[in-house]
Order: C-alpha cells, then sequence, then structure tokens
C-alpha cells in the first residue's frame, strides 16, 4: 500500500474537511521501472549552494535516493527518519560504501532550507552519519525529470500549498540505473543491506551478504527480499563443493609434510 502526503497549513482550529482529488490515485504514486535509467547529469545545487549532479555524488557507489522536499509538515520527515534508522543499522557507512541522496521536488527550496533540513536531522539521529548525506534542490525541470524516471507522481495542491506524494525510496547502481524500490516509511536494515550490495554488482558486502542474495530474491510487489528453496540448496551445494575443495588442499599439504618428515637424511658424513 502506498502512504500519500498531504499537508495543510492552517492551525487545526481553522482547518476545514478538505476532499481529495478524484483522480488522486491517477495522479500521485510510484510505477516500479527496474532497469530504467536516470538522468545523472541534471543541475542541482548542495545545502552549501554548490553545484552537484548524481553523476558527480556517485563516485562509483550506489545511491539510495530519497524523493521528497524540505519544508514538508507531514510525511517527509518521517520517510527520512526510516532511511536514518535503516542505514544506522545496516552495518553500511554513508560516503564509504553508499551515498543517500535527497532531492527536493519543490523549486522553492534552497540550500538554506536543505541545510536547515540537514541539521535538523544530524540532531535528530545521531550515528546515522548525516553530515555524510547530500541535500539538493534545483530548478522544477531537473527534479521533474529525475522524478518521472523513477516514476514518482506528485502534485502541488494549491489549496494547503503542500504537495502530494508517495512514500518510498529508491536504490540506483553507481552507473545511475533503478534497482530496487523500497516503499512506506519503514526500510528493514537487512533489505536496505542486500539492495544496496546488489546495486553495487556485489562490490560492497561481505561473505554473508553474497550468500543471502544468492539465496534470495527481491520480491517487487513487497520490497523485500524472500528465501528461495531451489537458491538456498545451490547456495549449499556451492559452499559444500568449497569446503570439500579447502578440505583436500589442507589433507594434500599435510601428506607433503608428513612425507618430507621420512625421508632419511643421506647428506651426512660416511664412516
Amino acid at each position: 500500500m502506498l502512504l500519500m502526503s498531504i499537508a495543510g497549513t492552517c492551525p487545526a482550529s481553522t482547518r476545514t474537511h478538505v476532499r481529495a482529488p478524484p483522480d488522486l490515485l491517477k495522479r500521485v504514486g510510484f510505477d516500479q521501472d527496474l532497469g530504467a535509467r536516470v538522468p545523472m547529469d541534471g543541475r542541482f545545487r548542495d545545502a552549501h549552494g554548490e553545484p552537484a549532479t548524481l553523476r558527480g555524488l556517485a563516485h562509483g557507489k550506489p545511491i539510495l535516493l530519497v524523493p521528497g522536499y524540505f519544508h514538508c509538515v507531514n510525511l517527509c520527515g518521517i520517510v527520512r527518519t526510516g532511511v536514518a534508522n535503516a542505514v544506522k543499522a545496516s552495518g553500511f557507512v554513508p560516503g564509504q560504501q553508499f551515498n543517500v541522496v535527497l532531492v527536493s521536488i519543490d523549486p522553492r527550496d534552497t540550500p538554506a532550507s536543505a541545510l536547515a533540513t540537514e541539521r535538523n536531522d544530524a540532531f535528530a539521529h545521531p550515528g546515522a552519519h548525516v553530515s555524510q548525506w547530500h541535500y539538493l534542490t534545483g530548478p522544477q525541470s531537473a527534479s521533474a525529470a529525475l522524478m518521472r524516471s523513477i516514476g514518482f507522481r506528485y502534485f502541488h495542491d494549491s489549496r494547503s500549498d503542500q504537495f502530494v506524494h508517495a512514500a518510498g525510496v529508491v536504490l540506483l547502481t553507481p552507473a545511475g540505473k533503478v534497482s530496487q524500490y523500497l516503499f512506506g516509511v519503514k526500510f528493514p536494515p537487512r533489505t536496505l543491506r542486500l539492495g544496496l550490495v546488489h546495486a553495487s554488482d556485489d562490490r560492497i558486502g561481505n561473505v554473508v551478504d553474497h550468500f543471502l542474495l544468492l539465496c534470495c530474491r527481491y520480491d517487487a510487489s513487497t520490497g523485500r527480499y524472500t528465501l528461495v528453496i531451489h537458491r538456498v540448496m545451490q547456495g549449499l551445494g556451492i559452499a559444500t563443493a568449497l569446503l570439500l575443495v579447502v578440505f583436500l588442499v589442507v589433507l594434500r599439504r599435510m601428506e607433503r609434510r608428513r612425507s618430507g618428515w621420512n625421508v632419511p637424511d643421506e647428506g651426512g658424513p660416511k664412516a
């Protein structure tokens, strides 16, 4: 189920009931397009006003892309909290194994609002390495093109002066291809870790991660990994074969050492 946000700016005491547009589900959503290429050279600015592109931020690492906007009063902060909690528990560090990039869909957002959001997130989520996250703002042409490429549909509601949008994040390969979608506001740390390992083409992660990827399959309908029994058996078979090879190598070395010990020394003095 897709979570959507529509926020009002009026105080609770004066807020009136506002009906959602009848075509809301057509105008708002998250359409999965695995393998789609995103525009890596769209021009944005980071929280310090410096020019930035996704290509320049990737540095050969997968990207955790978080769509939203920085003065959102409802859903975006909850999504960022979910990202922070998952990042802290994933065992990966932003800027080392992967990059976290937040892109505003609101052209009215500025580097100043991005910086304020970054500071608030850093205070609220110590241990999530928020200082290594990238908060980007830019013209509507750049943000809209990026959002279209990942299937992120939204619209601005003039009645509340807020954006209506879905909740979720996207994992990109270093080359800018959509690898996976994670929907909602809570992201299981193991799913995030495995998704990043997959998006990196197995360039990050440990042996356990690679084994789990071999034994699991990404379920696009749930955004999670599920065990596949034939892959489990395949993984166990590979593991057994590797253990057998190691055993044979060790056994061979032991035989060579034993043979060396039994060879008589013929180089000593003769009577």
